[in-house]
């Protein structure tokens, strides 16, 4: 098929589809990502804010820096990538403590160098955590950390907001499957024409 051919008939085709004389906003707003990262960001931040000022969650950290934490972790970012990237790679453990705050677990996050349940019974023994780290073989502060995780996964009250959260990150992931949709089918050349051309010129 001629390509201008092809051309002619994608434009018709998204002429049908809006039912519109003008497409150049309507194509826009297809191409590229439905929702941009700065949106996704400012609204992940608000909840954020709202979680902070519940006052079951206490970090350094800002609601926008939380919100960078929970896209980058998405991403597939480390720690150590994550402080990087907001300026300062000495907050990495407080990165860490903060996104197992927020249930954003990681593998790693559960393999201790010991039983688990074991670690448990131990801490609720009444031992102290300086005998406790002792009897297992690591440090309080490792210790400290791995009793974090554990409370973290058990802890619901940030529940209902870290729902709101995965629901606006699998509306980001959806909207990029869509845009990518629209490219692998072949339209994405059209969609260029279409922004470029008042189709009530033609």
């Amino acid at each position: 098929m001629p390509e201008d051919t092809r051309k002619k008939q994608l434009l018709e085709l998204f002429t049908n589809i809006t039912s519109k004389t003008k497409i150049v906003e309507p194509m826009k707003k297809i191409h590229g990502t439905l929702r941009d990262q700065e949106a996704i960001e400012r609204e992940i931040a608000l909840i954020m804010r709202e979680i902070l000022d519940q006052g079951q969650f206490k970090t350094k950290l800002s609601p926008r820096q939380l919100a960078n934490l929970v896209v980058a972790y998405y991403d597939g970012k480390n720690d150590t990538e994550i402080a990087r990237a907001l300026g300062d790679e000495k907050l990495s453990k407080t990165m860490a403590r903060a996104r197992v705050r927020l249930k954003l677990f990681r593998d790693l996050d559960f393999k201790m160098p010991f039983d688990r349940y074991g670690m448990e019974e131990l801490l609720e023994s009444g031992k102290t955590m300086k005998e406790v780290s002792e009897e297992l073989d690591v440090s309080p502060s490792t210790l400290r950390e791995y009793r974090h995780v554990i409370e973290q996964e058990a802890d619901t009250t940030l529940d209902p907001y870290l729902e709101r959260i995965r629901d606006v990150m699998e509306d980001r992931d959806l909207s990029e499957q869509m845009t990518r949709g629209v490219a692998n089918d072949g339209l994405s050349e059209a969609i260029d024409i279409a922004e470029a051309i008042d189709m009530s010129e033609l």
